[in-house]
């Protein structure tokens, strides 16, 4: 049999090549990412990291020893633009700097994101001092969350948590429930902007009536990531990203 003749051609993604490791457990941060890079020329690949049925300091722990493994599943022959670890708790307990040295470890890409530094950048970008935070989780995740963004400087004024520990439960959180909690923080007149942490809450709906009845910036775990690395990468967001943040460049010294 005679071989046909054939030509290589460029990557899929020719406007940007993002990567996203996401929980096995999270049912929200790909669709909202596929809604927020929406383009033909944006290459988003995503793998799962094994994540547990509960999101603990174990699970998370278990995490970090599985996140090369993960990062490798990624197909090797792609040149990444940026490559996120999709956890915010995860990324808190874990560390940004060995979360970035696990993934570019096991994969080639220029940018390691995840949305610890994309919120921080985000809040340089907001130029804000103070923050409303809304999680789903249980105290001994949610605590270091708010003791980290005390520790880069910003003040936590209020908090509330849904408690939760069950991850299938957290994809399911009612946005109406998310909306009321924000509202609830948002109030408070000595908060600036409201942060929703978590990557597997359904917030992308609720983010501009929430800024529209607060008159405040609200940032949301996935807005935040997906915003940080279309700077980092160059990739093209949907017209039609929601909230005042993707107005806003990469600020030169972020926090």
């Amino acid at each position: 049999m005679s071989h046909f003749p054939y030509r290589l051609t460029g990557p899929i993604g020719s406007a940007a090549t993002l990567g996203l490791i996401a929980l096995q457990v999270d049912e929200t941060i790909e669709q909202d990412f596929r809604r927020l890079f929406p383009g033909r020329d944006v290459a988003l690949y995503v793998n799962r990291i094994p994540s547990g049925a509960e999101l603990t300091p174990d699970s998370i722990a278990q995490m970090g020893r599985d996140l090369p493994t993960a990062a490798a599943l990624l197909p090797q022959a792609a040149k990444f633009d940026a490559v996120a670890y999709g956890c915010t708790s995860g990324t808190t307990l874990i560390g940004v700097d060995r979360v970035r040295d696990l993934v570019q470890g096991a994969v080639q890409t220029r940018h390691v994101a995840q949305p610890l530094t994309a919120t921080l950048t985000a809040f340089s970008a907001l130029e804000i001092s103070s923050i409303g935070l809304v999680s789903p989780y249980i105290d001994s995740v949610s605590g270091p969350m708010q003791k980290t963004f005390e520790a880069a400087g910003y003040r936590v004024p209020a908090m509330v948590s849904f408690g939760e520990e069950v991850e299938a439960n957290v994809a399911r959180i009612d946005p109406a429930s998310i909306h009321a909690a924000a509202l609830e923080v948002g109030k408070n007149p000595e908060i600036e902007t409201v942060f929703l942490s978590c990557t597997n809450l359904r917030t992308l709906d609720i983010i501009e009536d929430l800024e529209q009845r607060l008159g405040k910036p609200v940032v949301s775990s996935n807005q935040a990531l997906a915003w940080h690395m279309a700077h980092l990468s160059g990739a093209p967001l949907a017209a039609d990203a929601p909230g005042v943040l993707f107005q806003k460049p990469l600020p030169e010294n972020p926090s």
